[in-house]
């Protein structure tokens, strides 16, 4: 196993724990909380490969990636208490998933020979589409759509992944600074409630 495939297995876990957690706000039974789980971690991969073409999805063709929701979903719930007692641990797992998620989705991107352009927006889409369609089915606006820096630490990375490809660094030296920029910008955004600017339409009286 290389190190693709361990940080796919490890945001596979992580965005299903953070599925998990956000269902759990919600008080759904059981079976919406695994529902939930599996949509979160698998729906921005599932979307990515859709949009390029991409088959047998990535879930499907491998046992493990539903194991690894199933891991992550029975620790949320055996563990859940301690990992609420945890301040802001959603946040937590949803940021190491969007890190971990953009830098696969690009490198995917990559092997199939499209734009560097393209590649990384299709990082962005295999972190955020999981988190968009979870928060849609819990009836939450996306936190792609408000004020908080979310898209723009996918994109960030993604580009430093690229600049530092260009200049024939190490690929695990490449994958390791860009899943950590993303990390350390949502942290830091968070941290210090460091949002984008609004975008008001006002209509004229």
């Amino acid at each position: 196993m290389d190190l693709l495939d361990l940080l796919d297995i490890i945001g596979t876990f992580v965005f299903a724990i953070s599925g998990a957690l956000a269902a759990a706000e919600k008080r759904l039974d059981f079976f919406g909380t695994a529902f939930i789980a599996f949509i979160t971690a698998v729906g921005g991969g599932t979307v990515r490969d859709l949009i390029l073409g991409s088959y047998p999805l990535g879930w499907v063709k491998n046992i493990v990636y539903l194991n690894a929701i199933g891991i992550g979903f029975l620790c949320a719930i055996l563990f859940r208490r301690y990992i609420i007692s945890w301040r802001r641990t959603f946040s937590v797992f949803d940021t190491i998933g969007i890190g971990v998620f953009t830098v696969l989705g690009l490198q995917k991107a990559l092997l199939l020979n499209v734009h560097p352009t393209i590649a990384v927006l299709m990082g962005m889409v295999s972190a955020v589409f999981g988190g968009v369609i979870r928060d849609t089915l819990c009836n939450e606006v996306p936190l792609i759509f408000h004020k908080e820096i979310y898209a723009m630490a996918c994109l960030s990375g993604g580009v430093l992944f690229m600049v530092l490809r260009f200049f024939d660094i190490n690929e695990p030296y490449v994958t390791i600074s860009a899943v950590s920029l993303i990390i350390i910008i949502r942290f830091i955004a968070i941290r210090y409630q460091l949002q984008m600017r609004v975008w008001r339409y006002e209509e004229e009286k």
